[in-house]
Order: C-alpha cells, then structure tokens, then sequence
C-alpha cells in the first residue's frame, strides 16, 4: 500500500514512508511482568533487546532528511520479523 500511495501523492510533493517496528520499550510494555519482558526481549536475534525509543525517532529523523526515502516500508525490528 505505500508504494502506490507514494506514487499518488507525488505530484503533489508528498512522500509516504512506512515504518515496521518490531518490540520497542514504551509505557505498555513496561507495565508487563518483568519475566514477560525479559522472555520478549530473547525474542529478538540481534541486538538481542527491547528497542528504544530514540532509535525510533533516529531513523523517522533519516526519512525526513533524505528526500530520497520515498515508497518504502523500513523494518525497525532487530531480525524478528513481527507478522502484520
């Protein structure tokens, strides 16, 4: 669904990006057991941990300085590959 939407809104100098995270430390799974998060975080192959925050905003930053990022789904996931 992004590429074409992308390609919609081109002419109007609009780029679509879509970013496919994976497990991220947020306010949601902080309240989980601390077991849970532990066995969530093995879960991921390399780095072998919970997302940050930060690398999310790092890589929203990337797609907004470059103007050539248009179209593409970008998964920030650490090799775990959630299904959708």
């Amino acid at each position: 669904m992004t590429l074409p939407v992308a390609r919609d809104l081109s002419t109007f100098g609009i780029r679509c990006v879509t970013i496919a995270p994976g497990l991220f430390r947020t306010p949601l799974l902080e309240s989980l057991p601390e077991k849970v998060r532990e066995f969530l975080s093995r879960q991921v192959p390399f780095p072998n941990r919970l997302g940050e925050p930060d690398e999310y905003a790092h890589l929203v930053q990337s797609i907004v300085l470059n103007k050539m990022i248009n179209g593409e789904t970008i998964r920030l996931d650490g090799a775990i590959r959630m299904q959708p």
